[in-house]
């Protein structure tokens, strides 16, 4: 069985973003040499998240929408009384999660037609890193 990891980073200019890494990932894979397999793709950071679905934009600001309705900005999470600012950040990743498990068939993702892979970032404008694990044969 092979094995391959690969570190994204990423600095956005925004609080929140949503950032199409499909192709970085798909580099991973071809990368690493395996042909059948999976790839998981996870944010390293607690207020951020991955997600598979379509590239258009409305959606995408649905999607912001959606989670600014389930967790909104605001001062008065009990998260706040240590300190920190980003309560609804942390609540958007649980919303999201902060994974996918992708699989890889004869040496490409195989994504249905319209599948795309997303970083979320929620509390932005700082140093934030994703893992790619690749393993299969």
């Amino acid at each position: 069985m092979k094995s391959h990891t690969k570190y994204l980073v990423f600095n956005t200019k925004q609080r929140r973003e949503y950032l199409n890494i499909t192709n970085e990932v798909a580099d991973a894979v071809a990368e690493s040499g395996v042909k059948e397999g999976l790839a998981l793709v996870s944010a390293m950071h607690i207020t951020a998240a991955v997600y598979v679905n379509d590239a258009e934009d409305g959606l995408i600001a649905d999607i912001d929408e959606w989670l600014e309705q389930l967790a909104p900005t605001r001062p008065d999470y009990r998260h706040h009384q240590t300190g920190e600012d980003n309560g609804d950040a942390h609540l958007k990743n649980l919303l999201l999660h902060h994974q996918v498990l992708l699989p890889i068939t004869n040496g490409r993702l195989d994504l249905g037609t319209w599948q795309q892979v997303y970083y979320a970032e929620f509390d932005g404008q700082r140093r934030k890193r994703l893992i790619i694990k690749i393993i299969g044969e």
